[in-house]
Protein backbone atom coordinates (compact mmCIF):
# COMPACT_ATOMS: atom_id res chain seq x y z
CA UNK A 1 0.00 0.00 0.00
CA UNK A 2 -0.15 1.95 -1.82
CA UNK A 3 1.42 0.32 -4.87
CA UNK A 4 -1.18 -2.68 -4.86
CA UNK A 5 -2.70 -1.91 -8.52
CA UNK A 6 1.02 -1.66 -9.65
CA UNK A 7 2.01 -4.38 -8.08
CA UNK A 8 -1.04 -6.00 -9.79
CA UNK A 9 0.39 -4.73 -13.02
CA UNK A 10 3.83 -6.14 -12.77
CA UNK A 11 3.06 -10.00 -12.46
CA UNK A 12 2.96 -12.35 -14.65
CA UNK A 13 0.15 -14.21 -13.38
CA UNK A 14 -2.46 -13.38 -10.71
CA UNK A 15 -4.60 -15.45 -8.90
CA UNK A 16 -8.69 -15.07 -9.49
CA UNK A 17 -8.92 -12.30 -6.65
CA UNK A 18 -6.05 -10.13 -7.25
CA UNK A 19 -8.18 -10.24 -11.24
CA UNK A 20 -10.85 -9.46 -9.57
CA UNK A 21 -10.02 -6.79 -7.15
CA UNK A 22 -7.11 -5.28 -9.51
CA UNK A 23 -5.01 -5.16 -6.43
CA UNK A 24 -1.89 -7.59 -5.61
CA UNK A 25 0.03 -7.59 -1.45
CA UNK A 26 1.49 -10.83 -1.77
CA UNK A 27 3.91 -12.09 -4.69
CA UNK A 28 4.87 -15.57 -5.39
CA UNK A 29 7.05 -17.90 -7.61
CA UNK A 30 5.79 -20.00 -10.08
CA UNK A 31 8.78 -21.32 -11.94
CA UNK A 32 9.76 -18.43 -13.64
CA UNK A 33 6.55 -16.26 -13.10
CA UNK A 34 5.90 -14.09 -10.75
CA UNK A 35 2.21 -14.85 -8.90
CA UNK A 36 0.16 -11.78 -7.66
CA UNK A 37 -1.69 -12.76 -4.95
CA UNK A 38 -4.88 -10.61 -3.16
CA UNK A 39 -5.09 -11.57 0.58
CA UNK A 40 -7.54 -9.23 1.44
CA UNK A 41 -10.32 -11.36 0.13
CA UNK A 42 -9.07 -14.04 2.56
CA UNK A 43 -8.16 -11.73 5.59
CA UNK A 44 -12.11 -10.90 5.09
CA UNK A 45 -13.39 -14.38 4.94
CA UNK A 46 -11.63 -15.02 8.00
CA UNK A 47 -12.35 -12.22 10.07
CA UNK A 48 -16.37 -13.43 9.17
CA UNK A 49 -15.64 -16.83 10.37
CA UNK A 50 -13.69 -15.97 13.55
CA UNK A 51 -16.39 -13.56 14.44
CA UNK A 52 -19.34 -15.93 14.10
CA UNK A 53 -21.02 -13.19 11.38
CA UNK A 54 -23.97 -14.74 9.77
CA UNK A 55 -23.76 -15.94 5.91
CA UNK A 56 -27.28 -15.75 4.98
CA UNK A 57 -28.23 -12.21 5.13
CA UNK A 58 -27.60 -8.92 2.99
CA UNK A 59 -24.03 -7.30 3.40
CA UNK A 60 -23.56 -3.69 3.52
CA UNK A 61 -20.03 -2.31 2.16
CA UNK A 62 -19.08 1.10 3.20
CA UNK A 63 -16.48 2.71 0.63
CA UNK A 64 -15.34 2.26 -2.54
CA UNK A 65 -11.54 1.20 -2.52
CA UNK A 66 -9.11 -1.73 -2.77
CA UNK A 67 -10.47 -2.45 1.13
CA UNK A 68 -14.25 -2.39 -0.19
CA UNK A 69 -13.31 -4.65 -3.74
CA UNK A 70 -11.63 -7.37 -1.76
CA UNK A 71 -15.42 -7.25 0.43
CA UNK A 72 -17.47 -7.40 -2.74
CA UNK A 73 -15.04 -10.53 -3.81
CA UNK A 74 -15.06 -12.26 -0.53
CA UNK A 75 -19.31 -11.54 -0.04
CA UNK A 76 -19.69 -13.71 -2.76
CA UNK A 77 -23.33 -14.42 -4.30
CA UNK A 78 -25.20 -12.45 -1.01
CA UNK A 79 -27.68 -9.86 -1.12
CA UNK A 80 -24.45 -7.28 -1.58
CA UNK A 81 -25.05 -3.41 -1.28
CA UNK A 82 -22.72 -0.54 -1.39
CA UNK A 83 -22.51 3.17 -0.37
CA UNK A 84 -19.63 5.51 -0.81
CA UNK A 85 -19.60 9.27 -0.51
CA UNK A 86 -18.59 8.98 -3.83
CA UNK A 87 -21.41 7.42 -5.72
CA UNK A 88 -19.75 7.71 -9.26
CA UNK A 89 -16.25 5.78 -7.79
CA UNK A 90 -18.08 3.07 -5.98
CA UNK A 91 -20.58 2.22 -9.38
CA UNK A 92 -17.32 1.95 -11.13
CA UNK A 93 -15.77 -0.45 -8.35
CA UNK A 94 -18.49 -2.68 -8.48
CA UNK A 95 -18.11 -3.17 -12.41
CA UNK A 96 -14.92 -3.30 -11.80
CA UNK A 97 -14.81 -6.37 -9.46
CA UNK A 98 -18.30 -8.04 -11.23
CA UNK A 99 -20.16 -7.78 -8.39
CA UNK A 100 -24.15 -8.23 -8.33
CA UNK A 101 -24.23 -5.00 -6.03
CA UNK A 102 -26.43 -2.32 -5.52
CA UNK A 103 -24.97 1.04 -4.97
CA UNK A 104 -27.02 3.05 -1.78
CA UNK A 105 -27.14 6.10 -0.48
CA UNK A 106 -23.87 7.33 2.05
CA UNK A 107 -25.50 6.55 5.46
CA UNK A 108 -28.44 4.30 3.87
CA UNK A 109 -29.05 1.18 6.52
CA UNK A 110 -30.42 -1.87 4.76
CA UNK A 111 -32.48 -4.06 7.44
CA UNK A 112 -31.03 -6.93 8.94
CA UNK A 113 -27.23 -6.82 7.35
CA UNK A 114 -23.45 -7.13 7.80
CA UNK A 115 -22.02 -4.10 7.71
CA UNK A 116 -18.46 -3.75 6.66
CA UNK A 117 -16.99 -0.65 7.28
CA UNK A 118 -13.95 -0.60 4.29
CA UNK A 119 -13.49 3.00 4.85
CA UNK A 120 -10.76 4.47 7.85
CA UNK A 121 -13.53 6.00 9.46
CA UNK A 122 -13.08 5.06 13.09
CA UNK A 123 -9.44 4.85 13.03
CA UNK A 124 -9.26 8.64 14.85
CA UNK A 125 -12.16 7.85 16.76
CA UNK A 126 -14.76 9.05 14.27
CA UNK A 127 -18.62 7.51 14.24
CA UNK A 128 -20.03 5.15 11.22
CA UNK A 129 -23.39 7.31 10.41
CA UNK A 130 -26.04 7.27 12.66
CA UNK A 131 -28.65 4.47 12.08
CA UNK A 132 -26.12 1.98 9.99
CA UNK A 133 -25.90 -0.33 12.51
CA UNK A 134 -29.30 -0.09 14.35
CA UNK A 135 -30.69 -2.56 11.87
CA UNK A 136 -27.59 -4.31 11.14
CA UNK A 137 -27.28 -8.03 12.16
CA UNK A 138 -23.69 -8.29 12.66
CA UNK A 139 -20.17 -5.75 11.67
CA UNK A 140 -16.87 -6.30 10.14
CA UNK A 141 -14.75 -3.10 11.12
CA UNK A 142 -11.77 -3.13 8.63
CA UNK A 143 -10.34 -0.30 10.66
CA UNK A 144 -8.49 -0.65 14.13
CA UNK A 145 -6.37 0.41 16.24
CA UNK A 146 -4.96 0.07 20.07
CA UNK A 147 -8.86 0.52 21.29
CA UNK A 148 -11.98 -0.81 20.27
CA UNK A 149 -13.59 1.75 17.33
CA UNK A 150 -17.15 3.11 18.39
CA UNK A 151 -18.48 0.94 15.57
CA UNK A 152 -17.26 -1.88 17.80
CA UNK A 153 -18.14 -0.58 20.75
CA UNK A 154 -21.85 0.51 19.40
CA UNK A 155 -21.88 -3.53 18.08
CA UNK A 156 -20.95 -5.27 21.74
CA UNK A 157 -23.77 -2.92 23.17
CA UNK A 158 -26.42 -3.77 21.03
CA UNK A 159 -25.51 -7.57 21.23
CA UNK A 160 -24.39 -8.35 17.73
CA UNK A 161 -21.63 -10.65 16.02
CA UNK A 162 -18.50 -8.49 15.02
CA UNK A 163 -14.96 -9.35 14.22
CA UNK A 164 -12.00 -6.20 13.64
CA UNK A 165 -9.41 -5.39 11.75
CA UNK A 166 -7.15 -7.28 13.94
CA UNK A 167 -9.00 -10.28 12.98
CA UNK A 168 -8.49 -9.44 9.33
CA UNK A 169 -5.29 -8.73 9.92
CA UNK A 170 -4.44 -11.95 11.50
CA UNK A 171 -6.66 -14.00 8.19
CA UNK A 172 -4.59 -12.29 5.79
CA UNK A 173 -1.11 -13.43 7.69
CA UNK A 174 -2.82 -16.73 7.44
CA UNK A 175 -2.80 -16.69 4.27
CA UNK A 176 0.46 -15.42 3.03
CA UNK A 177 1.80 -18.05 5.68
CA UNK A 178 0.40 -20.89 3.42
CA UNK A 179 0.96 -19.18 0.43
CA UNK A 180 5.06 -18.66 1.08
CA UNK A 181 5.53 -21.52 3.10
CA UNK A 182 3.14 -24.25 1.54
CA UNK A 183 2.33 -25.36 5.05
CA UNK A 184 -0.94 -24.32 7.63
CA UNK A 185 -0.27 -21.36 9.40
CA UNK A 186 0.25 -21.80 13.24
CA UNK A 187 -2.74 -19.80 14.02
CA UNK A 188 -3.05 -20.06 17.82
CA UNK A 189 -0.18 -18.91 17.95
CA UNK A 190 -0.30 -15.76 15.79
CA UNK A 191 -3.03 -14.32 17.29
CA UNK A 192 -1.28 -14.55 20.71
CA UNK A 193 1.93 -12.56 19.35
CA UNK A 194 -0.94 -9.95 18.12
CA UNK A 195 -2.71 -9.92 21.22
CA UNK A 196 0.79 -9.22 22.95
CA UNK A 197 1.64 -6.78 20.71
CA UNK A 198 -1.69 -5.02 20.96
CA UNK A 199 -1.53 -4.90 24.46
CA UNK A 200 1.85 -3.50 24.58
CA UNK A 201 0.82 0.03 22.88
CA UNK A 202 -2.88 0.15 24.66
Amino acid sequence: MPHKALAANLCDERSEAARRTGAVNTVTRLGTSVVGHNTDVDGVRHAWNWGGLPTDTPVLVLGAGGAAAAALVASGPADLHLASRDPVRAAALVEGVAAAASVIHWGEAVAGAVVVNATPVGMRGEQLPEGVLASACGLLDMAYGPAPTPAITEAIERGLPHADGQMMLLGQAVESFRLWTGREAPVEAMRRAMTRARESVA
